[in-house]
């Protein structure tokens, strides 16, 4: 029997990470949010408990509970996880839905979420607290960084390099061997056929940088 989950989180893809739990028949046992208007309230019959940093809740994480941190914004994503392994000592498991498919020699890290129809294929390697939209597809041998989000039915073909914090939104095509650099982003249904440096904003097809 799996120990149940409290899910850091109550907006965003916390319903979907719910979801995904139930889907794996683990049982979560409430939310924790910042934003006290939600707390006493439902998702889905499921408690929004308190404060994220409520020692009170948080000391049931690691004995009784495992945790996972279902916030979309990386920085405070970022935070939260670094809470959990200061405060204690856990590390977040991964959301991963039943109808992903992740390849049997695929590496995956901790804490990532990886809602339906999402397929990881072999030799991928896939780093921390990254987002993995429905239907996105990371082909083999693409290694993908920590914190990276990947939007709905986005294509990352074979081989492809993207680094910590980057963003790419839903409908992207990334094409074979390019290289993703930290925290960029790649706007909604482009096309990427060369390499993105890191902290630049990529939109269109073919897509180029966006004039600050």
């Amino acid at each position: 029997m799996e120990k149940p989950v409290i899910i850091l989180g109550a907006k965003g893809i916390a319903h979907p990470a719910l979801e995904i739990f139930n889907s794996n028949n683990v049982v979560v046992y409430g939310f924790l949010d910042e934003d006290e208007k939600l707390h006493g309230q439902e998702i889905n019959v499921v408690p929004v408990l308190g404060n994220p940093e409520d020692d009170g809740f948080l000391k049931l994480i690691g004995k009784k509970c495992e945790a996972f941190v279902a916030v979309d914004d990386n920085k405070y994503r970022q935070f939260l996880v670094k809470m959990l392994i200061e405060r204690r000592k856990v590390q977040p498991i991964n959301a991963i839905h039943e109808r992903a498919y992740i390849s049997t020699d695929a590496v995956i890290g901790h804490g990532n979420f990886v809602n339906g129809n999402v397929t990881v294929g072999a030799a991928a390697t896939v780093g921390n607290h990254c987002i993995f939209n429905s239907g996105a597809i990371v082909d083999h041998g693409s290694k993908i960084g920590d914190f990276v989000q990947i939007g709905a039915g986005s294509i990352v073909n074979a081989n492809v390099t993207i680094e910590e914090g980057a963003f790419v939104g839903s409908g992207v095509v990334l094409v074979s061997g390019i290289t993703i650099g930290k925290n960029a982003r790649i706007g909604a249904g482009s096309v990427v056929i060369s390499d993105v440096k890191a902290n630049d904003t990529v939109f269109g097809n073919p897509a180029a940088p966006i004039k600050k």
